[in-house]
């Protein structure tokens, strides 16, 4: 009976160790067919995105700047992220873009990827950190990636010198999401944040400039800008990248909003024309954050202290010989004086009334008797 039972658990364990090495072998297997060890945790790829386009399926994308816009946007499940350069203007308190830096994009994209550990996530090349050189452009976005947990950089422009910076980028294995339409990286030289591709020699412009991103290998998206609808339209149906729009029209293959804008952060008035406002979230704040002071004024909160000590702990905290209360000292230097007396003064009887005999026998026998207290 013993013999049997000790057969039966060594047949048991040797099959779960055949399931766990079955188990390695797939995942080796399908990590071999280039898809990521994190794909088996349903994280999106540039696979996911072309797959999508080809379906006719609509990509999904939001902003998130910190740890817990992230964590929101994991959540609903959207298909990218995108750590914008747009963190200056809603995070920052910046008017442009233009102001931030490296070590900003490296902060919030830190945080996003904590934030979000299995989105696909996108970081944008700051202004400044790519134009100057080829090996700027590769540190800085080696950096994204391996500093910041990014999964691609994006790099806003479709000119003829930023296409061969992306190719140097992708030819070194960085996966690029290219940027064209409105940029506001370049504010500066097109006066202002203003819609992009109204005629149609400017309209063509950016039509090239969507063929010539597509031409460039490891570049797996665009997102469009600020353009009118027709543009758009026409940039999806003649390149095989997704686009992803933002103020472009339904027209492309997906769309992204900044995370502030779209639950309306700022109120009203800050929100783009072309956003839709699915929340006032300012107002609330507003609202929670004066309903907050107004109680600690009042004295209305806290009512108490969640926290208990139990009735033996509080005998001996009051009783504890360490706690002592004691009067202020006393200053020795203050002196109390009555006030100096005036010799001057003097206090005498009231005038005798003659016609009080009575008062008058008093008053004599008083005398006599103090004259003789004195001789003795």
């Amino acid at each position: 009976m013993l013999r049997s039972r000790k057969l039966l658990s060594r047949k048991l364990l040797s099959r779960k160790l055949l399931s766990r090495k079955l188990n390695i072998t797939k995942q080796i297997t399908r990590t071999n067919r280039g898809l990521s060890v994190v794909a088996r945790n349903n994280k999106p790829s540039v696979l996911t995105f072309r797959r999508k386009k080809k379906k006719g399926e609509k990509i999904t994308m939001i902003t998130a700047y910190d740890y817990f816009s992230a964590k929101y946007a994991h959540k609903v499940g959207f298909d990218m992220i995108l750590v914008g350069d747009s963190v200056g203007m809603t995070m920052l308190g910046y008017d442009t873009t233009q102001k931030v830096t490296m070590s900003d994009m490296i902060h919030h994209t830190k945080a996003v990827r904590r934030g979000a550990p299995n989105s696909f996530v996108v970081a944008d090349l700051p202004f400044g950190s790519f134009e100057a050189s080829k090996e700027r452009a590769f540190d800085n976005a080696f950096a994204l990636i391996k500093e910041g947990g990014a999964d691609a950089v994006k790099i806003e422009g479709g000119g003829e010198e930023r296409i061969k910076t992306i190719g140097c980028l992708t030819s070194a294995g960085i996966p690029v999401m290219g940027h064209i339409g409105l940029t506001p990286q370049s504010v500066g030289t097109i006066g202002g944040f203003r819609a992009q591709g109204k005629t149609a020699k400017k309209g063509e412009a950016i039509v090239e400039s969507a063929k010539l991103l597509q031409n460039v290998g490891g570049v797996f998206g665009i997102v469009v800008e600020c353009v009118p609808d027709i543009v758009t339209s026409n940039i999806t149906k003649n390149i095989n990248l997704p686009t992803i729009g933002i103020g472009a029209g339904p027209g492309s293959d997906g769309q992204v909003l900044v995370y502030h804008d779209l639950l309306g952060y700022g109120g009203l008035d800050d929100v783009p024309s072309f956003c839709k406002q699915y929340d006032n979230i300012g107002t609330r704040i507003e609202r929670a954050l004066s309903n907050f002071k107004a109680d600690v004024e009042m004295e209305t909160f806290p009512v108490k202290s969640p926290y208990k000590m139990s009735n033996q702990e509080v005998v001996r905290f009051i009783g504890n010989d360490t706690i002592s209360f004691s009067a202020p000292p006393i200053d020795d230097t203050i002196s109390f004086s009555a006030p100096p007396i005036d010799d001057t003064i003097s206090f005498s009887a009231p005038p005798i009334d003659d016609t009080n005999q009575t008062c008058r026998k008093r008053t004599v026998k008083y005398l006599n008797k103090m004259s003789k207290t004195q001789i003795l």
